[in-house]
């Protein structure tokens, strides 16, 4: 039986030990392949164009182009560009924050064991589920931006799809939600694609913190 391509990852952070530790972390899986480094956000940049990884591994905070503005770059010069997760000391950082609204799938914490640090890999890999989805409510809760009315897209949402948003805040697969709604895993992906469509999102973390910033979540 032939066994799938490893997930490839690029590291980014200007601590090299960091890089040293993540890389022995990830290269002991057989499924995860360390494909580059990086010291600097330009340097990220540059590294992710070469080797084009499924995913990357983003410190936030970076001399010179920090991790926010080399996943703009990266976001918007690729046609299909790698999942990023942004690595970070604090939580609740703004930095992070603005990362996830940049487009970052979702952040990890330095101070994370191996085992997380492994599954958040596999988990954005596969981009059918949120990372993290509780800690992402407490950013959206502590930074989102007030709004004086909810947009356009809140009324364009079926309410079938204003099930499977709140799903997906949750964290939920498509599997698990097309168990919950007692519908097929196609409908589901159909549905998703939708949200993205009608939010103007890339993903389901953009998609998420979308519908916190409109007053969604919160009961819209």
């Amino acid at each position: 039986m032939t066994r799938p391509a490893p997930i490839r990852v690029a590291l980014a952070d200007d601590e090299r030990m960091v890089r040293t530790a993540l890389r022995a972390i990830l290269s002991a899986e057989p499924d995860l392949e360390v494909v580059g480094e990086a010291a600097t956000g330009a340097e990220a940049v540059s590294v992710v164009r070469e080797v084009r990884p499924d995913v990357v591994l983003m410190d936030v905070r970076m001399p010179g182009t920090d991790g926010i503005r080399a996943t703009e770059q990266i976001l918007a010069t690729l046609d299909e560009p790698p999942r990023i997760v942004v690595v970070t000391t604090f939580e609740n950082d703004s930095y992070v924050y603005d990362a996830l609204r940049a487009g970052a799938a979702g952040f990890l914490l330095k101070r994370a064991d191996a085992e997380a640090l492994v599954q958040a890999v596999r988990l954005v890999a596969r981009s059918d589920s949120l990372l993290f989805p509780a800690a992402v409510r407490t950013l959206a809760a502590e930074h989102a931006r007030a709004r004086p009315a909810p947009p356009a897209w809140v009324a364009k949402l079926t309410r079938r799809e204003r099930e499977v948003l709140r799903h997906m805040a949750k964290g939920l697969t498509n599997a698990e939600i097309a168990r919950r709604m007692e519908v097929g895993a196609a409908t589901v992906k159909s549905h998703v694609a939708a949200v993205l469509a009608k939010t103007g999102t890339r993903d389901r973390t953009q998609a998420v913190i979308a519908a916190y910033e409109a007053g969604f979540l919160n009961g819209g």
